[in-house]
Formats: C-alpha cells, sequence, structure tokens
C-alpha cells in the first residue's frame, strides 16, 4: 500500500493551550476587532482586548462555581457568540466542553452527559434546560444547569467578581497541549454515540496547517481584513475547527445560528463577510436561488448560458489559479460581462465582499464547484471525520482539483487499504474514544 502525504507548513505546538490565543491576541493587538455579535440587523465589533476581558470575566465565574481543571461541562446550544464565550472561558480554566445538539432527544442528552460524567451544563434556552432537567435522573454527577437565555453569562460573571486574575491564570498556564479539550460525541455506523477526545494539541496543529496552506483564505483580502459569520453547527467539529481557526488567525468572526435560506442570507448581506465555511447543500441553494431568480425575469438563458461561461473559467483557473492565463479573448470578453450582468449579483447575494469558501461534510458537484470558481468565489473542498479534528485532505490553493477531496493537509499521511478503507496519519488525528479502547 503506498503512503501520501505532506510536510508540515507549521512547528507542532510544545506547550499551552487553546486559551492562550485570547490572552495573546489581546497583547499583540488589543484594539484589534476579534467577534462582532449581532442585535437584530446590525453587528457590534468586540476588540481583542474586550474579548479577552469577557472571557476571562465567564472563567472567574466557573472558578467560583466550583469548576475544577479536567471538569467535563455540556453545551447544548445553536451557533452563537456565546458558545465561543464559554468554549474559551471553559479551556481558560482547564475544563472540558462536551457539544450537545440542541435538537437531542432526552435520552440522547442523558447518554452524552452520564457517559462524559459532566458535572455542569450549559442550555441556551430555557427549553433545552428542561430538557436537560427531564434527564437528570440518569445524572448523578451533573450540578450546576446554567441557561444562556436567561442570562447565564451575565449572572456567572457577577459571580465571579471577587475571583483574583492571578486564579484565572494560573489554571490557565497549567493546561497543556496533550490535555483534552473537548469531547466530541459521534454516531459512527453502530452502537451508541462515542465520545471522541479531542486534544488542544489536536486542534492547534490541525488550525495552524489549515491556514498556512489556505493563507488566501485567511488573510486579508485585498486592504479588507479576513471575515467569516459561523453557521454550520458548533456542536460538530467542522465549525468548531473554524471558530478556533478565526479566533487563532485573528479573523473577525460572526455568528448565525440558522441555516434557513432566507436567515442565512440576511446575515451574509449585513455581515458582509470575505469566506465561509459550509456544506454543498448550502451551496447548492444560492446556485438555485439563482437560476430561479433569472426564470422569473425571463433570463433562464441567459443565466444557463453564463453558467456555461462560469464553468469554463473555472477550468481555467484549476489550470492557472493566479492568472487564469489560458483563455481566449472570447471567454475573456464573456466572462467580463457576465461578471457585470450574472456574477456580481450573486455575490451581492452573499454580501459583495465573499471570493473564498471551504465546503465538507459530502462531496459538491465538480460542475458546480468550476460554476462558483468562474463567478467569483473559489471553493476549497475537504475530507475528514471527527476523530480527525475535521479536515484531513483538503485542495490546496495553487493546485486545486475542483470536485475533489484535495491533497492530505500538510502534516498529515494518507493510505488506502487493500479492502479500500482509508487510513489516516497526523497530529490532529485522536488518541482514543472516552471510556472506550477502541
Amino acid at each position: 500500500m503506498d503512503e501520501y502525504g505532506t510536510s508540515a507548513l507549521a512547528d507542532r505546538v510544545l506547550t499551552g493551550g487553546l486559551a492562550d490565543m485570547v490572552v495573546e491576541n489581546a497583547a499583540a493587538d488589543p484594539g484589534a476587532v476579534a467577534v462582532a455579535v449581532r442585535t437584530g440587523e446590525t453587528w457590534r465589533d468586540l476588540s481583542a482586548a474586550e474579548f479577552r476581558d469577557a472571557v476571562v470575566g465567564l472563567a472567574k465565574g466557573l472558578l467560583a462555581k466550583g469548576i475544577e481543571a479536567g471538569d467535563r461541562v455540556g453545551l447544548m446550544s445553536r451557533t452563537r457568540y456565546e458558545w465561543t464565550l464559554f468554549d474559551y472561558a471553559l479551556w481558560m480554566v482547564g475544563a472540558c466542553p462536551v457539544p450537545v445538539y440542541p435538537t437531542s432527544s432526552p435520552p440522547q442528552i442523558a447518554w452524552i452527559l452520564s457517559d462524559s460524567g459532566a458535572v455542569a451544563c450549559v442550555a441556551e434556552t430555557p427549553e433545552n434546560a428542561a430538557a436537560v432537567e427531564s434527564a437528570r435522573r440518569e445524572l448523578p454527577d451533573l450540578g450546576e444547569l446554567w441557561t444562556i437565555d436567561a442570562g447565564a453569562v451575565a449572572d456567572l460573571t457577577a459571580c465571579g467578581g471577587g475571583v483574583p486574575d492571578e486564579d484565572v491564570e494560573r489554571r490557565r498556564r497549567a493546561v497543556g497541549p496533550d490535555d483534552p479539550a473537548t469531547i466530541v460525541y459521534t454516531s459512527g455506523t453502530t452502537g451508541r454515540p462515542k465520545g471522541c477526545v479531542l486534544t488542544h494539541r489536536n486542534f492547534l496543529d490541525e488550525v495552524d496547517n489549515a491556514t498556512e496552506l489556505l493563507y488566501p483564505v485567511f488573510r486579508a483580502h485585498s486592504r479588507r481584513a479576513a471575515s467569516t459569520v459561523v453557521f454550520v453547527p458548533l456542536a460538530h467539529v467542522l465549525g468548531r475547527m473554524l471558530q478556533i481557526g478565526c479566533v487563532r488567525a485573528g479573523v473577525r468572526i460572526g455568528h448565525e445560528p440558522s441555516m434557513r435560506t432566507d436567515d442565512l442570507r440576511r446575515a451574509l448581506r449585513s455581515f458582509r463577510p470575505t469566506f465561509v465555511i459550509g456544506v454543498p447543500y448550502v451551496f447548492e441553494k444560492i446556485h438555485t436561488t439563482a437560476r430561479q431568480t433569472a426564470e422569473r425575469m425571463g433570463r433562464a438563458a441567459a443565466f444557463d448560458r453564463a453558467e456555461r461561461v462560469a464553468r469554463r473559467w473555472g477550468e481555467v483557473l484549476e489550470r492557472d489559479p493566479a492568472h487564469a492565463r489560458g483563455a481566449g479573448i472570447g471567454l475573456r470578453l464573456a466572462h467580463g460581462l457576465y461578471d457585470l450582468l450574472v456574477y456580481r449579483r450573486i455575490r451581492q447575494q452573499v454580501g459583495g465582499r465573499l471570493r473564498y469558501a471551504i465546503c465538507g461534510g459530502s462531496r459538491m458537484s465538480r460542475g458546480l464547484a468550476l460554476f462558483f470558481a468562474g463567478a467569483g468565489i473559489v471553493i476549497y473542498e475537504g475530507y475528514g471525520l471527527t476523530e480527525t479534528t475535521a479536515a484531513a485532505t483538503v485542495n490546496p490553493p495553487l493546485a486545486p482539483r475542483f470536485g475533489t477531496a484535495g491533497k492530505p493537509l500538510p502534516g498529515t499521511s494518507v493510505r488506502i487499504a487493500e479492502d479500500g478503507e482509508i487510513l489516516l496519519r497526523g497530529c490532529q488525528v485522536f488518541a482514543a474514544y472516552w471510556n472506550n479502547g477502541d
């Protein structure tokens, strides 16, 4: 069996944990925008210093409530700012967040919280809290239950007002890269969900190599700072990896809890991100909506011509991503025309600044990937598992092959067994399941 791999682009993490980046970002550039919090249709930016202070304040509250290093704490919420805040506050005190989908049934909640031995839980809504309470009889270790919509952040921050900064700092400095950062339960194919134990090192090595490889995505686009809206579930490893990668790289990040088309479109148009991470369905829906709009306007034939031109342009970009050399004068003229008439309107529907996307979860058709590349939004597909801390392979910017899962992430090796099983090796690959030696 041949093994194919690529060398790491980032140095291996030797010390520290995920909360360090919050402190380091604030020290390096306290005024830089870290997070944008939405109120209605407007976004309020928080600086790196303000975000650090919010994380430390919440961490003090967790200490006041008795959260110890190594404690598992459930996080049951949709994608929102408070999830990110709790994630980093828990990491700041050496605790281990355990994601629970807000759509989980009481038996599912009971299994995840009992198997992980969660000593506390954060719920988004009173309804989520009630679902946790309904399973409490099966949760002998569960103590505190905090509800975000009932003011959990403010209450905990106030509770920790008397905790010295030094107590939080001592906890943060005690965290090492091989300590568990989270336990993500994945269903697999048989039996009850298993808890994948992912360490601080797993995430740091993953995001450091991914951001180095995908430098056009995570770096400034022209004069604009990179920014994104996270709308994939943070309970899923893909959303979590995006969150950590953005904080690590200093990318302005916003949150959208709904993946409904209308809600997502409103969020993208108001936030105006430079890149997003999504699943193929999101991009299929954008394409379908654009096609339906053209049909209602009596311009379906023109849209179809524009799509053919975009795919041809995407094929040229595949051969020469930087300069699109090889495009004849006719294709260049047609592409310029349809950029004015069609492609620009599609980009405006997602905020006008979107130039890159990362796609995972399932396979995207090559034709759709070529279309978006030709329309000015290059999509980098990848493949991974919860057990590989999200991406194990991804398309590189300088050598994309649209419609494929790309090459091994730097520092990762891939081998195909004789029976077709995919074998992966790398620093982002987890070591074991929780309470399970498999």
